[in-house]
């Protein structure tokens, strides 16, 4: 059995987002790793219905897919007291996959926009932090895994309220990973990398040439986790970005990079 294989074993596990992309991914390798138990949370229950459904064929008694609205704390509170129960007690990890890759003009946003913006890409996994830590430290300790984007060092024109909200995202997690770190709780930020699922489509577009799958997200991302690595870059383009968003001689070739797709995006070209 390998490094990421045991770390998996036998561990509950919850993910938000779970029915489909990447959170499915995950929940998938985790079931293939050997976790006990593992939960699909997910607003969109047709998907929800459908891989819960294949995913209990392949691995019977250990999957459960749980409704769950994550910008509503009430939901998110109740389908993590559900995750315990299914779990006989226990999460030991917690992956706050659930959010959206959100575009357009700046003076078109109203605050409504950017208040449902941070409910779901900033608040739904606060919301899961808040719920799920009274369990872990209870159980003495677990994993909690945030999903941002490269986009939180590497902030393009057109997307201000992704880039803010997974640049918030990113500073919770991390600070929070040295607050809980002498009760054993870590905490891990993860970019998944650009990647083939349907948030290109939700915006419009087609993932570009050599996208990666969930599946090679997921495996990266969970290699990550095992090594409890503080920030997990989910590929060349991630590492790159987030090595120039310090670099302060980088910083001048990314003003110019950054510059032309902002000028090619005004356009109406789709540009990554």
């Amino acid at each position: 059995m390998n490094e990421t294989s045991e770390y998996y074993r036998d561990k509950v596990a919850v993910v938000t987002g779970g029915a489909s992309g990447i959170g499915l991914a995950l929940a998938e390798a985790m079931l293939a790793h050997g976790a006990r138990k593992v939960v699909l949370a997910d607003f969109n229950d047709e998907n929800l219905h459908r891989e819960t459904a294949r995913l209990d064929a392949a691995y019977p008694g250990r999957v459960l897919g749980l409704h769950c609205n994550v910008t509503k704390e009430d939901d998110v509170k109740g389908m993590i007291q559900q995750a315990a129960e299914f779990g006989g007690g226990r999460v030991e990890l917690l992956f706050n996959n659930a959010g959206a890759g959100l575009g357009g003009v700046f003076d078109a946003q109203s605050n409504a926009d950017w208040d449902k913006a941070f409910a779901l890409n900033f608040y739904g996994a606060l919301f899961g932090i808040r719920a799920v830590l009274p369990i872990m430290r209870a159980q003495g300790g677990g994993h909690i895994v945030d999903i941002i984007s490269g986009i939180a060092f590497m902030p393009m024109a057109y997307q201000t309220m992704y880039a803010a909200t997974k640049a918030a995202l990113n500073g919770l997690t991390l600070a929070l990973r040295y607050e809980l770190w002498d009760e054993n709780i870590r905490l891990t930020s993860a970019t998944p990398g650009t990647t083939a699922t349907g948030i290109w489509k939700a915006g419009g577009s087609e993932p570009p040439p050599g996208a990666q799958s969930p599946e090679q997200s997921a495996r990266t991302i969970l290699a990550g986790v095992a090594r409890n690595e503080r920030l997990i870059l989910g590929d060349a383009g991630d590492l790159a970005g987030a090595k120039h968003c310090f670099d302060p001689e980088a910083a001048k070739g990314n003003d110019e990079y950054l510059v032309n797709v902002a000028r090619k995006r005004r356009g109406g070209q789709c540009v990554v």
